[in-house]
């Protein structure tokens, strides 16, 4: 065992009790005030940190609320550990009071234990262990507590515009082993302005499904008009034998409302969900619709996207071996008269460029008066497997816990994005159950300390 992880075995009631003080404090993004740009909760949570970290005899900065670090070293260049103390609002179905952190057979019960609140106090507490230990190091050391992952990760801009990236790092906010790749991330509309007539004999009055970009639609519904509902309900019966769908029809005076159900999943494996917009699309596809311009949209996703999740009929069927395919969400659509808008959460492989993606995307575009509109772009992180960081993470962790140091390829991004030279580096350990967001987050104390262990133990070979 080494000098830091007996260390940290000694400070083990200390490591409990300050993490147990973080979790108390609701740190859900509020109406903002003076120097609390995300609400007082979680101002209130960065400066306790910021008061635990000074008390554990380190340099603190608070850089008007949007982000804290505790320092310890000396040096211009610094490796960064990059957490939030952000949390989601803790919804219904607590066994224990979500703010409780409330410890029941060896496990603390709050919400945040797990992301990152627990993780940040084990890597704040594995720095502890370095200096308590008189280690030599050659450079700075930073424990970065972010305010805003959960809502936009603008305390992440605020940082960089600030101050310089670090040297090598890593997050705590995803899962171990190693998340060495994480694949490109797009989000955007595909928009076709309506042409609508008065002598409209069957009419779709609107159609309006999925809540977010990056989550599998598991409901749409159409309102139309002129149809026979006969008609329809022996059309229908045809889709309610597609396994994982169902579709119903509600007869009103005026209207006739199709409703499709599917199965929800994250926008980043879409082919474990089953699409209600697109069974939407290709039910109207087979109907006579008097609205032209509606149609063209219709036969165009339905021909192009369909039920396919990995983009090859777009013309974007990207695929590496690090990374596997691009995934391919339709995520939103909502049309009215005037115009329709599907919004789309598209994730490429981490050795392509965006344009690899973006030209055959728009040439398929073309000879429409399909429109793209509020792309918003994250580019792929990606190391190669025998770069330095990864060796050393790979080394420390096979060494604390005996097991093989696999390394994860994503199609989410995690906190590791947000700044330079970092990748996600735990908490959560492999069989383990993924409790971020969830009722009843938790974290073993048990794997709190190894959390402390693997931490320290990295942070130290990262800056010897």
């Amino acid at each position: 065992m080494t000098m830091i992880s007996r260390r940290i075995d000694e400070l083990k009631d200390e490591i409990i009790e300050s993490t147990r003080e973080v979790l108390m404090i609701k740190s859900v993004e509020d109406e903002p005030s003076e120097n609390a740009p995300f609400g007082k909760g979680v101002s209130k949570a960065l400066e306790k940190a910021l008061e635990i970290a000074k008390n554990l005899g380190f340099n603190t900065v608070n850089m008007d609320g949007y982000v804290g670090y505790a320092e310890y070293g000396e040096g211009d260049d610094y490796i960064g550990v990059l957490g939030h103390l952000d949390v989601v609002p803790e919804g219904d179905g607590w066994i224990y009071p979500p703010y409780g952190a409330e410890i029941h057979d060896g496990k603390i019960y709050a919400r945040g234990t797990l992301d990152d609140k627990g993780p940040m106090m084990a890597a704040l507490f594995g720095l502890k262990a370095i200096k308590d230990s008189n280690l030599p190091i050659s450079k700075k050391i930073r424990i970065i507590f972010g305010t805003n992952e959960e809502t936009g990760s603008k305390d992440m801009e605020y940082y960089m515009e600030h101050e310089k990236a670090p040297l090598a790092g890593f997050t705590p906010d995803a899962e171990y082993p190693i998340i060495y790749a994480e694949k490109g991330g797009t989000v955007f509309d595909i928009v076709k302005p309506m042409v609508s007539s008065e002598n409209e004999d069957f009419k779709v009055n609107y159609i309006k499904g999925g809540h977010r970009a990056n989550m599998v639609p598991d409901y749409c519904e159409a309102s139309l008009s002129g149809f026979s509902y006969k008609n329809l309900e022996a059309y229908i019966k045809e889709f309610n034998k597609r396994e994982g769908f169902k579709v119903e029809l509600e007869d009103k005076p005026k209207e006739i409302i199709i409703k499709t159900f599917g199965v929800s999943a994250h926008g980043s494996v879409p082919q474990f969900g089953k699409n209600a917009i697109m069974l939407m699309i290709e039910i109207l596809a087979g109907l006579e619709l008097s609205n032209s311009t509606l149609k063209e949209f219709v036969d165009f996703s339905n021909k192009y996207i369909g039920h396919e999740v990995y983009g090859e009929s777009f013309g974007v069927g990207l695929e590496d071996e690090v990374s596997g395919k691009l995934s391919f969400n339709v995520g939103i659509i909502d049309y009215h008269e005037d115009k329709l808008t599907m919004t789309l959460n598209l994730r490429y492989p981490v050795t392509f460029k965006l344009e690899d993606m973006t030209e055959p995307f728009n040439k398929r575009l073309e000879g429409t008066d399909i429109k793209i509109e509020n792309f918003e772009h994250q580019n792929p992180l990606y190391f190669p497997e025998d770069h330095d960081l990864i060796k050393t993470l790979q080394r420390v962790y096979k060494e604390q816990t005996g097991k093989e140091p696999e390394l994860l390829a994503i199609g989410g991004g995690t906190y590791a994005k947000e700044i330079p030279n970092i990748v996600a580096f735990g908490p959560i350990f492999p069989g383990k159950p993924d409790l971020d967001h969830q009722a009843n987050e938790y974290i073993e104390i048990e794997d709190l300390i190894l959390n402390a262990k693997i931490y320290g133990n990295a942070i130290y070979e990262l800056a010897k």
